[in-house]
């Protein structure tokens, strides 16, 4: 069950939003008392409450915003246990001054904002032993194996645990707690009142990851990188999970640089089935690999590992098969039935990791390629091994090409009115693909429109090699039209999570 915390000043915004709340689904509410400007009147915020409650009174000292003495604020525990509240939150140090009455259940907690010490268990067994209903274990993961260690905890707890960690690392954790047997997670109102380190928002929680229906048997994937909590590929993945009723969950694991191997090693106990692979993984991601396909050989460069039946991990990219296929739609809405790719003459922007992938399809699709870059001796180096030409960054508008295809970042939200081809440069009937998504129609896409050209978006290739890795995960084909409504939704100015 998800519970979503409520922390505001006033009595009044507490009410209304617990009652809106409830409308959007709610099951549970922790009212976050210590936050109120006024000493709580639980009269007002439990008379007709439109779903239980956990009554939650943090000291300064365990990051909360109670500005009573001690007494004062056992003393509203106690309080809110007289007037027959669902739940109470008591720390463990407390919870043996403040004994059981009526109906009330007692979350007993402990939180640790530093680390995941390494004497979980013992900690846990303390918990147990300070007569709870529910034990309620929250520690900062500094690693992934913090990570595995709390819900290797939350798996084998006698007494109901809500166990995850805090943190960018610890997201993952609040949501396949549920997996391992926790009776409760915690979310908060929107994804702009962040409560906790890492807390995701109500709605994110029920409709991109479906915490309600994650149970033992759902499967795990997700995305490695670093930065990686902007991500967009869980809420496509999550969407074409959910689209075909596959029970099934994908995250974004923050990896930072060179822990790759140790991130591997320690979820394994996770049984994750498929990652894609962001920067600045992919390289390390094609050596771990057991074996490798042809196109991420060549490019030097994974965006997906995959397991085989042995439970080996396969490395493979499918930007390269994207890219190729976006560009041929594109072909394909200029020239009805002339998609071939061969001896057009293409000039490719940029020289980076996604230049050399669609480089590589384009060389092998017999295209004849041009390379520019700012930097022109990396557009040299990326020419030399593809067998292809390369101009200066200055010239690149002097030549005449029948696809340009932009793969620098220039362009992309917030730095929307940059482009890295001046409209003058752009000649009616070419066809201008941007990799960059967002925003979907870039400047260089709008000039392109109005130079009459052909024009495909970055949207086309995310979606389409996500939809690759998806079907390399399940087995299934991918929901294209809604993955690309989901991507849509995530880069709108106004978004739902």
């Amino acid at each position: 069950m998800i519970c979503v915390s409520i922390g505001r000043t006033r009595h009044k915004m507490v009410v209304l939003e617990h009652r809106a709340l409830a409308e959007r689904g709610a099951e549970l509410v922790e009212l976050r008392i210590d936050w109120l400007s006024r000493m709580p009147d639980f009269s007002r915020l439990l008379a007709d409450r439109p779903t239980p409650c956990i009554v939650t009174c943090r000291r300064k000292s365990d990051r909360g915003r109670w500005r009573g003495t001690e007494e004062q604020r056992l003393a509203l525990l106690r309080s809110a246990i007289v007037a027959g509240v669902e739940y109470v939150d008591l720390e463990d140090d407390v919870a043996g001054q403040i004994p059981r009455y009526g109906e009330t259940k007692r979350i007993v907690s402990h939180h640790n904002f530093d680390e995941t010490p390494n004497n979980l268990e013992e900690v846990h067994e303390k918990l147990c032993e300070c007569d709870p209903d529910i034990v309620k274990f929250v520690t900062m993961a500094n690693t992934p194996s913090d990570i595995v260690r709390m819900l290797q905890l939350v798996d084998k707890a006698k007494v109901p645990t809500i166990g995850f960690c805090m943190g960018e690392l610890g997201v993952v954790s609040r949501v396949l707690c549920g997996k391992y047997g926790s009776p409760i997670t915690y979310a908060t109102f929107s994804s702009e009142r962040e409560m906790g380190p890492g807390q995701l928002s109500f709605d994110a929680m029920r409709h991109i990851y479906r915490y309600d229906d994650i149970n033992a048997d759902t499967q795990v994937y997700g995305v490695l990188g670093d930065p990686i909590s902007h991500s967009l590929s869980p809420l496509i993945h999550n969407t074409a999970f959910r689209e075909q009723g596959i029970n099934a969950v994908y995250f974004p694991f923050r990896v930072p640089r060179d822990t790759l191997p140790k991130t591997l090693d320690a979820y394994r106990w996770l049984n994750v089935q498929g990652y894609s692979v962001t920067i600045p993984h992919k390289e390390a991601a094609l050596e771990l690999a057991s074996q490798a396909t042809d196109a991420a050989t060549a490019i030097g460069a994974a965006n997906t590992l995959y397991r085989e039946s042995d439970g080996s991990w396969t490395a493979t990219n499918t930007d390269y098969e994207a890219a190729m296929a976006s560009i041929r739609l594109g072909l394909e809405q200029h020239s009805p039935g002339n998609a071939s790719i061969s001896g057009r003459k293409v000039l490719m922007l940029g020289a980076g990791g996604v230049a050399r992938a669609i480089g590589l399809g384009l060389a092998r699709a017999d295209a004849a390629v041009t390379i520019s870059n700012r930097n022109s001796d990396r557009a040299k180096d990326l020419a030399e091994e593809l067998g292809c030409q390369h101009i200066k960054w200055e010239n690149r508008g002097t030549g005449f090409y029948d696809i340009v295809v932009n793969c620098t970042p220039l362009g992309m939200h917030p730095n929307v009115d940059e482009t890295p081809f001046p409209v003058n440069y752009l000649r009616e009937g070419m066809v201008v693909f941007d990799t960059v998504y967002n925003p979907e129609t870039t400047m260089l896409l709008k000039d392109a429109r109005d130079r009459s050209c052909t024009t495909v978006s970055g949207i086309e290739m995310f979606v389409r090699q996500a939809a690759v890795q998806y079907e390399l995960f399940t087995g299934h084909s991918a929901p294209l039209d809604k993955m690309r409504e989901a991507i849509r939704e995530g880069i709108s100015p106004i978004r739902p999570y």
